[in-house]
């Protein structure tokens, strides 16, 4: 008898274990449920190629870019294909916050500054929120700083000054695919031509294929509108659409991007508003940027 009350006792405890086993996973299934998760690197570099991506940097982290570009491929072997002529921009990018970020930089091209603040304004996410793409807004500012320049003169420092808005808008598809898309407006007090109109309407698109665990293939090619050119007037347009194809290397703390252009410049102002080259015609520009992050926030130093 005593055994009987034994195994009934038993029985009654791992009935009541795994009831509580249920009820707990069913309150962790719930709590999950409840927290959002949210979808990171979309892209490795705030940079899809020479434009921006919807990447911020993290909080209380500096980013130091090095971007190059040499000359066109089709000057022949006396430059050596290009390898004799470069422009070079300096960058730092600073993470405010993990979605807000600052940043500002000089090319060597046109002796032109930069400065600029992105904002996260969603995060694509599944769970709790489901957001099917991350959007981030981008404000720039440009200075030309050349004394003399082939196509225009300057009368005062405002002329000088050219802006330009961004929403970037991507989304990320399973491990190996990610593409955005990036309407632009580009406003420049003085235009590069009397038949240039101030303010450019540009629609850039891209994309990230990812090869291998550090390797990806992006591409990216800017839209300028040509209904919102003075050249719709009956003049031939001055300036072409820029495609740039890059080849992005990761190594720890570092990211090396490869890349093909037919555009010299390494700003939105440069990409949209002063690109000339043609691929068609040989006119391509070899260059990289190399990107290096430091990180100031001291707690996770610590723990690290």
């Amino acid at each position: 008898m005593k055994r009987c009350f034994l195994i009934l006792g038993l029985w009654l405890y791992g009935t009541a274990m795994s009831f509580g086993q249920d009820d707990l996973l069913a309150e962790l299934s719930n709590a999950q449920k409840d927290i959002p998760i949210y979808t990171i690197a979309t892209f490795k570099s705030t940079r899809l190629v020479s434009g921006h991506s919807i990447e911020t940097i993290a909080a209380k982290h500096l980013d130091f870019r090095i971007s190059h570009r040499f000359g066109a491929i089709n000057s022949g072997f006396n430059e050596l294909f290009g390898l004799d002529q470069s422009t070079i921009r300096l960058g730092l990018e600073y993470g405010v916050s993990d979605r807000l970020t600052v940043g500002l930089g000089r090319s060597s091209y046109e002796k032109v500054y930069d400065y600029y603040a992105k904002y996260k304004l969603l995060r694509q996410s599944s769970g709790s929120q489901n957001i099917p793409v991350t959007i981030t807004g981008l404000i720039a500012a440009y200075t030309t700083t050349q004394a003399t320049m082939p196509t225009r003169q300057y009368f005062n420092n405002l002329e000088r000054q050219s802006y330009c808005a961004q929403l970037l808008v991507a989304r990320k598809f399973g491990e190996k695919l990610s593409l955005q898309v990036s309407p632009t407006v580009l406003h420049r007090n003085k235009s590069e031509t009397p038949i240039d109109a101030n303010t450019l309407y540009s629609m850039g698109m891209g994309g990230r294929f990812k090869l291998s665990r550090r390797t990806s293939l992006n591409v990216e090619y800017y839209y300028t509108l040509p209904a919102f050119s003075k050249a719709d007037l009956g003049q031939d347009a001055q300036f072409t659409n820029a495609l740039s194809i890059g080849f992005d290397i990761e190594t720890g703390g570092h990211v090396f991007q490869l890349h093909l252009s037919n555009s010299k410049g390494m700003t939105e102002r440069a990409l949209i508003g002063q690109t000339t080259g043609q691929w068609s015609m040989g006119d391509i520009f070899y260059g990289f940027n190399i990107s290096r992050v430091f990180s100031f926030d001291k707690q996770k130093n610590q723990h690290q």
